[in-house]
């Protein structure tokens, strides 16, 4: 038993142990060392496209290259009529030069009427007055006797055509208006002409109203204008009630001489 005991000892603990003591267990063999991460080598190049790398394309891109050219085409013509049109705004407002002098026409065909550049909206005291344009005339009846005309509200007729259109024309909303304004900042208050277009507004003028008596009045229809009378009235605009202030309602008149009306005017020269 002896024997057993110690083969079994030795068995366990190996021959060169001393009895009854155990061996220390054998250490486990280090574990290899954890070799770090290595990034992911990419081939070096130009990035790649949209497609490649799963991204899907937006806006313009997303377009096939025959829309794509049209996209541009038009974008393009679009810059180039914003810059026109903003070069040719400027050339209208900025003082006399040798681009307007060369192509003023061709500026003022561009610019007037629709893109006018008007800087009343920013004037500190607004026009605060309502101011009509009637005209009068003679006509001579086909019996041969004239005939004096009533006073034609001719800025009454324009604001009943505005009344309710959607779209009124720049000719009602602005061809008698304008006319007027330009013969007021070209005659004195003694209602003659200063300078050189004072004749034009003038002219300007009663070339409007005449066509207007022709269209809108019933005698001058029926004859030939022979001279016409222009007047402006002038009306101050009621103030709000909670303002105080006290205008007078009174309509203040400018009187015009009358004109001669020429022949080819007289002969439906602008009917």
């Amino acid at each position: 038993m002896d024997d057993a005991y110690d083969e079994g000892v030795d068995a366990r603990h190996g021959p060169d142990a001393p009895s009854g003591t155990r061996a220390e267990p054998e250490p486990a063999p280090p574990a290899p060392a954890e070799q770090p991460e290595r990034p992911e080598q990419r081939p070096s190049g130009p990035p790649l496209p949209p497609e490649s790398v799963g991204v899907p394309r937006t806006g313009v891109a997303a377009l096939s290259p025959r829309y794509q050219i049209g996209a541009a085409l038009a974008l393009a013509l679009v810059a180039v009529t914003a810059c026109v049109h903003l070069g040719m705004v400027f050339l209208s407002v900025a003082p006399a030069n040798t681009v307007t002098k060369q192509h003023g026409k061709a500026i003022e065909d561009w610019v007037y009427p629709e893109f006018e550049q008007n800087w009343k909206l920013f004037a500190p005291n607004p026009l605060q007055q309502n101011i009509s344009v009637q005209v009068r005339a003679d006509v001579q009846m086909p019996d041969g006797t004239t005939t004096t005309t009533g006073w034609n509200d001719l800025s009454a007729q324009d604001g009943r055509a505005i009344d309710g259109s959607l779209v009124p024309s720049h000719t009602v909303q602005n061809e008698l208006r304008r006319a007027w304004d330009f013969f007021t900042s070209t005659h004195g208050t003694d209602n003659r002409p200063i300078g050189l277009r004072g004749s034009l507004s003038e002219q300007y003028l009663r070339r409007i109203v005449v066509m207007r008596m022709y269209k809108g009045d019933a005698t001058s229809e029926k004859g030939t204008i022979e001279r016409v009378q222009v007047r402006s009235s002038t009306t101050n605009v009621t103030p709000p009630d909670w303002s105080g202030e006290k205008v007078s309602d009174t309509p203040v008149y400018r009187v015009l001489p009358w004109w001669t009306v020429t022949a080819d005017e007289a002969n439906g020269g602008v009917r």
